[in-house]
């Protein structure tokens, strides 16, 4: 881990406050979200942990909304963003990189009782995406992945509407009423699908071909470049040793810590 002492303004105030604010969300199983008792739990919260463990201070939790978290212009309010964020090239003008910890598949998810078969008989139907997300970007073509070595996207699907929603789960909850009722299909991260269906949502995902693949960043407010790199440091020793590994394994099932 880089040196502490050469670290920026934002690490002088973690590390005098022993407390780290990080920026995620609330409601996007099994990434981020309440439990029963109301506990910010998920993985993104157990990294966010980790890091804090590393560098030797407690965690604290903010939820502001999408665009706020990935828009920039902190202000100081958080120290770091750890919400499963794409590295866009437009983000990449408001706020750093600080690493890719995980990648994501994107998955196309219909009704279980839905006669679509195929990536190819979603043109001309209602797709669901939340929306200022990269799913929204894909549906909508013009999503431009900031990340070194990423291939082309391919677009194969021509949709007749596209509906977005203000949440991960929404799109799912208007989905799960049956095929077609408002809306045909859902645009989303593979890992949330999986634990909507995990959880009694009646829905499958159309086998055989991804809609993207993605990296996801943490992220940092623009302008301090030794705190972006340190915290980089830290998501590349927490990759090295496995522990990045067995977190997505604890939650999604699978090891997406590596491309």
């Amino acid at each position: 881990m880089a040196s502490l002492a050469h670290a920026g303004a934002t690490l002088d105030r973690v590390m005098s406050k022993k407390t780290m604010v990080v920026a995620t969300n609330s409601g996007w199983p099994p990434q981020s979200f309440l439990n029963d008792n109301n506990e910010m739990v998920g993985f993104d919260i157990d990294v966010s942990r980790e890091i804090g463990k590393r560098l030797g201070v407690e965690v604290s939790f903010q939820t502001p909304d999408w665009a706020t978290l990935t828009g920039g212009h902190w202000q100081g309010r958080y120290d770091v963003g750890v919400g499963s964020v794409t590295p866009t090239k437009s983000r990449a003008q408001v706020i750093d990189f600080a690493g890719i910890y995980y990648y994501s598949p994107y998955v196309y998810v219909v009704h279980k009782d839905s006669p679509l078969k195929s990536v190819g008989d979603l043109n001309g139907k209602v797709i669901g995406v939340e929306t200022a997300t990269t799913s929204e970007d894909f549906i909508r073509r013009n999503l431009q992945i900031d990340a070194p070595g990423m291939p082309p996207i391919q677009y194969k699907v021509e949709p007749g509407e596209v509906r977005t929603f203000a949440d991960s789960m929404l799109p799912f909850d208007d989905l799960r009423l049956g095929p077609g009722v408002r809306l045909d299909a859902v645009i989303a991260p593979e890992q949330t699908a999986l634990n909507a269906i995990k959880n009694g949502y009646p829905l499958r995902i159309i086998q055989g071909e991804y809609a993207f693949r993605e990296p996801l960043v943490v992220i940092a407010e623009k302008g301090d470049s030794e705190w972006t790199a340190e915290v980089g440091e830290i998501i590349k020793s927490m990759k090295a040793d496995g522990t990045l590994g067995t977190l997505t394994k604890k939650w999604y099932g699978a090891d997406y810590s590596t491309d």
